[in-house]
């Protein structure tokens, strides 16, 4: 969502002591990115709230009067940095309750936090600055600030005149212990409430209110990532690069768009690691070059160690088992052996099927026959695929920017239906029914989600 925010002015309110804000958030960006998913008013000019994430990692939840002064606050001592993982933040304000501290209940993935690094409670009967007539609801981005959150957003709801608890929003599932969504709760929204970002993209109110959000800015694109189906992305927390690790690392590798394009590395190769793992289920999915072609595509182990850097999948990596498509003259390696060869690649769309049953990966350009006469429903006879050693997976995107003569990076398409910020022009079939894919998904295969490891 970077750049990207959406809008609506508020009415009359219902009750201005009472709200409740619940979002599920996914972040994208850490440290000093990644900043309000939620705002109404503008700092020091009017009253003003928001939930935002510090250049810390904590949450901030805080309303203050048009001086600039907090009139209640939940601040986290916690650390937000699970960049796979869906947060569900819900925020229950009654300003009318004897009890100072039952005022403001904040809540993450159903749990009460009550130990937090600030905590200041609001007056009693204290008009507070996020539900008041005339003043501009933003999910996205705080006004004036350009604090734009970088990250995914689902079920983004805001009750007026009520204190809700987690748990009116989800529940935890009694087999797993999983803190899971209600994707219809029985709320009452109030004058000012609405429901948005209920399934997929749309600004539209799914309250019985019309309380519809206009786009105020850059592109707001639909994702299949969603708290119920974790998808697969490329791990901000990992991106390694010249014999640093971290993602506090000196690496000039970036990723945009969800973290579902990596690359611009530095003159040395930088990895960057999906988030989920798998030792066993067949998995597709598809990439694009972008720039240059000194960029790679293809799956990793996660024993990354330095040792292990300065170089791409396929090529000789110390105790990580990988393979993949190396964009400069097509190579097709895995654990340092050239399998092929497929020069000019770097126009296409190249399509890879790892089949962790078998060990086994298959690569394809576009929709037209697997590389090597390869057949990703051949099974354990493995016919024209890479042979992977037998261990645990992920995707990996890796880039080099060939000392300075351009910008490389790869677009992936996890399942998400898009490249970027560019949807695939017709889904191409796919029986799972798990991502959007452009070309066809081979019998067996799956989107990497945590649904994907479940089918």
């Amino acid at each position: 969502m970077a750049t990207t925010y959406a809008t609506r002015t508020f009415g009359t309110p219902t009750n201005a002591y009472k709200f409740t804000i619940s979002f599920w958030a996914k972040r994208s960006a850490l440290g000093g990115g990644g900043f309000s998913p939620i705002t109404a008013g503008t700092y020091q000019s009017t009253n003003m709230g928001q939930i935002l994430f510090a250049g810390d990692d904590t949450l901030l939840c805080q309303t203050y009067n048009a001086g600039g002064s907090i009139t209640m606050a939940q601040d986290t001592n916690m650390k937000f940095r699970d960049v796979n993982g869906w947060y569900h933040i819900v925020l229950g304000v009654d300003g009318t309750l004897g009890t100072a501290g039952d005022r403001q209940k904040l809540y993450v993935n159903g749990e009460l936090i009550t130990s937090l690094a600030t905590d200041t409670n609001t007056s009693q009967n204290s008009d507070l600055g996020f539900n008041q007539n005339g003043i501009q609801c933003m999910l996205g981005n705080r006004q004036s600030a350009n604090y734009y959150y970088d990250g995914y957003l689902s079920h983004v709801h805001f009750i007026d005149g009520t204190q809700y608890a987690a748990s009116d929003f989800g529940s935890t599932d009694s087999t797993t212990g999983e803190w899971k969504i209600k994707t219809s709760p029985s709320v009452t929204y109030g004058n000012n409430g609405f429901f948005v970002l209920k399934d997929g993209n749309s600004l539209t109110d799914q309250s019985p209110n019309s309380n519809n959000f206009s786009l105020g800015g850059g592109t707001l694109t639909k994702s299949e990532d969603n708290p119920s189906n974790v998808f697969c992305t490329l791990n901000r927390n990992i991106v390694q690069a010249g014999g640093v690790s971290g993602r506090d690392a000196n690496v000039s590798a970036s990723l945009n768009n969800g973290n579902t394009t990596g690359g611009e590395g530095t003159a040395v190769f930088s990895n960057q690691l999906g988030t989920i793992f798998a030792s066993s289920g067949k998995y597709y999915a598809e990439c694009k070059f972008g720039g240059d072609q000194y960029c790679s595509f293809g799956v990793t182990s996660p024993n990354f160690s330095d040792a292990s850097l300065g170089s791409y999948p396929g090529a000789s990596l110390t105790g990580v088992n990988s393979a993949g498509i190396y964009g400069n003259g097509g190579l097709a390696r895995v654990n340092g052996s050239t399998i092929f060869t497929d020069s000019n690649i770097t126009t296409d769309t190249i399509c890879l099927a790892m089949d962790l049953d078998n060990g086994a990966l298959y690569i394809r350009r576009n929709n037209g026959s697997w590389m090597n006469s390869g057949n990703p429903e051949s099974g354990a006879t493995k016919t024209g695929a890479i042979t992977l050693p037998s261990d645990t997976y992920s995707w990996i995107v890796t880039s080099h920017n060939n000392s300075g003569s351009g910008r490389n990076y790869m677009k992936v398409n996890f399942g998400n239906g898009y490249f970027g910020t560019d949807a695939v022009s017709s889904a191409g079939t796919n029986a799972s029914n798990n991502g959007i894919f452009e070309y066809d998904v081979p019998a067996g295969y799956t989107a990497l989600s945590t649904k994907g490891l479940n089918l």
